[in-house]
């Protein structure tokens, strides 16, 4: 059975195998993965993205994301995805965005349609746990994600995050002496928690992210983040897939200190393949994906982070490339989703032959 995939990106940033975001790089890796099948891919994403398939793009919003720019993006991806369903067959629509209910599509004969939550659940409009459309399916990304969610007739079982371990593997840098954080530059992944707990170790930490234009996220990185920076710890911006590999194959260790229930956790899958040891707090998910003592340390407080630090030589790069071998493979990822796309869509034309 071949199948048209219609896959709809966060209307905020672009989609590609150099991107900030897990779920875009997840959106990507199943983008190509769809293609690799020999099946058709369309991607509604952010005007620049990468994809394997075909890209139906939307301008990406220039300045400051207000409440009104948010809206008007959110129309635009809305209209965009309506004209590709009612200009060519689409087999199942798959939804990344923590706001995919603000542009779910009103045409006649939806497909299947299933949504990926890659945030924590109490994040979005609770009334998509609540039975309605027949077609509409949630997956969540870890026990621990699917646990917080509320029951729901739409609720699947949860398909845990891969990581290209392979291309993250193929090449080896020396180890260095810096801490280094990878995210998003926002008030729930605590970058002013990892500046604080370098600066107790007495380590150099470099921190890579995105810091996009929402107020909050601007003046959050001037209180909180800028006055923390010094010559020892660098703010450095976003980084691409092979810089974000050299640095996670030369640093000690990163730090993952959210405030928020991770659902995964990514950048730490990324780390582990890499050998390099995760030092996170016992948040959300990142239990499941770092073994406390074998392939990182869980920490509670920036005192603990700080300790965890002076003990990251004690973890065997070797025994953490193994873990992620054998628990964060990409093509067991992709290989499920396209099994899920299969079953979702054949039961879609069952029900119209049925009609």
């Amino acid at each position: 059975m071949s199948l048209t995939v219609l896959s709809v990106a966060y209307p905020f940033a672009p989609v590609g195998p150099d991107a900030v975001g897990g779920a875009e790089q997840i959106q990507a890796a199943l983008d190509a993965a769809v293609v690799a099948a020999g099946w058709r891919s369309i991607v509604v994403a952010q005007a620049g993205s990468q994809v394997s398939g075909r890209l139906e793009p939307t301008p990406a919003v220039d300045g400051e994301l207000t409440q009104d720019a948010r809206a008007a993006a959110r129309r635009r991806h809305r209209e965009t995805i309506q004209a590709v369903l009612r200009r060519e067959p689409v087999d199942l629509i798959h939804f990344h965005g923590v706001d995919f209910a603000g542009y779910l599509p009103d045409v006649p004969g939806l497909p299947p349609m299933l949504a990926t939550l890659h945030l924590p659940a109490a994040w979005y409009p609770q009334e998509i746990f609540r039975p309605g459309p027949e077609r509409l399916w949630l997956n969540p990304v870890s026990r621990t994600q699917a646990e917080t969610c509320p029951a729901s007739p739409r609720l699947l079982a949860p398909i845990p995050n891969g990581a290209p371990v392979r291309a993250l593997q193929a090449a080896r840098h020396a180890r260095r002496g810096f801490a280094l954080m990878l995210a998003r530059i926002c008030p729930e992944k605590g970058v002013h928690l990892a500046l604080d707990a370098a600066k107790e170790a007495g380590v150099p930490l470099i921190v890579a992210g995105e810091l996009f234009a929402y107020a909050e996220h601007q003046d959050y990185f001037a209180r909180e983040v800028a006055p923390r920076l010094d010559a020892l710890r660098r703010f450095v911006g976003p980084v691409g897939f092979a810089r974000k590999r050299r640095l996670l194959s030369a640093a000690r260790c990163l730090l993952v200190p959210a405030l928020a229930e991770e659902t995964s956790s990514l950048v730490a899958r990324e780390a582990i393949a890499c050998g390099t040891p995760v030092i996170a707090f016992r948040r959300g998910a990142l239990p499941e994906t770092v073994d406390d003592g074998e392939t990182g340390f869980i920490v509670d407080y920036v005192d603990g982070m700080a300790a965890a630090i002076g003990r990251a030589g004690l973890i065997d790069p070797e025994r953490c490339r193994q873990a992620a071998r054998e628990r964060f493979s990409l093509e067991a990822m992709t290989g499920r989703y396209l099994d899920l796309y299969a079953r979702l869509a054949g039961a879609g034309r069952i029900r119209e032959g049925a009609a």
